[in-house]
């Protein structure tokens, strides 16, 4: 307590490097993408927003994301549900893959799926019998996707399920419950904000992801390129204005998922101050 009403020249010092660190690696980057998006005037930065190939990228972007974020969101709770709730050998092993996306490089997964499903991949007669194409293709960003963002919602329902514990979930199963009305009527309510701020999370990286998806991608205008490689493509065609203009609408969504995320931790901490 002593230390919070602290307002000693530690404090000030702290707050001041807090702030300038901001300023130089956040603010003073994103007051620089809007300004050079507009340097040639509105007409110019209305027109690369709504250019063609532009809104192709941001169309491709949201796809992938919300593919990313479904099946995510579907594994997340099933491999939280399982690593807190029920015990098997193995449990450690599977918990450290579950890591494994924020270990290995972003490159080194497109690679993987370069490797697993490319045309010297055992696999791509068989896709290539069905018509199936996943490599410089929509399938392969979506897996890409995928790939970098599975460990966000499993990392934020855990430490909540296993504060939770299983009594209520056991007293509910001796009273005749079934394993999905136990889940609907005992857990969910439990996990909602972490459920739901993890989402937020996953949604996040989703959209910025480049690495996995530039691999995969084959950088086909208009087809596979998500917002992040069209800013590249723009920028290495000199095109500034466009590539910051796209660079804006990213900046745009990150800041709506910001938003979603300042509200869902208000919402949670006024609901557990109530329970409290």
């Amino acid at each position: 307590m002593e230390i919070r009403k602290n307002s000693g020249p530690l404090k000030w010092a702290l707050i001041t490097l807090c702030f300038v660190f901001l300023t130089v690696f956040l603010l003073l980057p994103l007051f620089y993408i809007i300004t050079t998006a507009l340097r040639q005037g509105l007409e110019a930065y209305v027109n690369a927003v709504r250019d063609e190939y532009a809104v192709k990228a941001v169309l491709l972007t949201i796809r992938a994301t919300i593919w990313a974020v479904c099946i995510n969101t579907v594994f997340g709770i099933g491999a939280a549900w399982c690593l807190t709730k029920f015990a098997f050998r193995g449990k450690k092993l599977l918990s450290t893959l579950i890591d494994l996306p924020v270990t290995v490089s972003p490159i080194i997964a497109g690679l993987i799926y370069v490797l697993t499903f490319g045309r010297q991949s055992s696999l791509y007669p068989i896709l290539e019998r069905y018509g199936i194409q996943i490599i410089f293709a929509v399938p392969g960003i979506v897996l890409a996707t995928i790939f970098v963002t599975f460990p966000f919602i499993s990392r934020e329902l855990i430490p909540v399920l296993t504060a939770q514990g299983t009594d209520e979930e056991e007293a509910a199963a001796l009273m005749g419950a079934g394993t999905f009305t136990i889940f609907r009527k005992v857990t969910l309510p439990h996990i909602k904000w972490a459920l739901l701020y993890g989402i937020v999370l996953c949604t996040a990286r989703a959209m910025g992801e480049f690495g996995a998806v530039s691999v995969l991608s084959g950088h086909l205008r208009g087809k596979t390129n998500t917002l992040p490689l069209y800013i590249e493509l723009l920028y290495q065609g000199y095109d500034f204005t466009g590539a910051f203009a796209a660079s804006s609408i990213l900046v745009l969504m990150a800041v709506i998922v910001l938003i979603l995320r300042l509200v869902l931790e208000q919402k949670g901490s006024k609901e557990l101050d109530l329970k409290k």
